[in-house]
């Protein structure tokens, strides 16, 4: 089976390098122009997190085609960090503490990162189990969200080394247990 993880268009947030996982927040004019250069790749279901910028981003790439939106694929929730940058944070101590162990405890109020790991790859297993043998199936998703996939189900490589640029992603096979990355979209 065929899978593309591919990460939503640029959002303000994302040029500001704000923390925007669970902000619903639409795609910026350059986000929309860079995706409008791009086309998806052919999939034969189209899957979404229920937040604006990835809906947005699969209607531009695969317009006309049903979206289905799956609810346990959306971003990270930032807690008190949420909606703010590094500059913002950097003298906080519980975002110095977050930062030093390299994001794995969940900020406060917000998600751990084994939190969003299990609930995006419980998601992606059931979508999957529904999934022909045959289909090509494209998850139009958060950078946050590719990288939890990949970690738990490509373990070759450590979660912010499968970074993903807006627009951008990756093409994969699915043995059922195991996503084997082929390409870099």
């Amino acid at each position: 089976m065929t899978v593309y993880l591919l990460r939503h268009g640029k959002t303000q947030g994302n040029v500001e390098r704000r923390y925007i996982g669970s902000t619903d927040q639409p795609l910026c004019s350059q986000g929309r122009a860079e995706l409008r250069n791009k086309t998806g790749p052919e999939a034969d279901r189209i899957i979404a997190s229920p937040l604006l910028r990835c809906r947005e981003t699969a209607e531009i790439l695969y317009p006309g085609k049903d979206v289905e939106i799956v609810d346990d694929l959306r971003e990270t929730d930032f807690g008190a960090f949420e909606n703010h940058t590094y500059e913002e944070l950097k003298d906080d101590p519980q975002y110095r503490a977050w930062l030093d162990g390299a994001g794995e405890a969940a900020p406060p109020g917000g998600e751990s990162k084994a939190e969003q790991q299990a609930r995006t790859v419980r998601a992606f297993q059931k979508v999957m189990a529904a999934c022909g043998e045959d289909e090509r199936v494209a998850f139009v998703v958060h950078g946050g969200t590719i990288m939890c996939l990949l970690e738990a189900l490509e373990p070759s490589h450590r979660f912010y080394d499968w970074q993903a640029p807006n627009g951008g992603g990756y093409a994969c096979g699915w043995d059922g247990e195991r996503l084997t990355v082929a390409a870099t979209i």
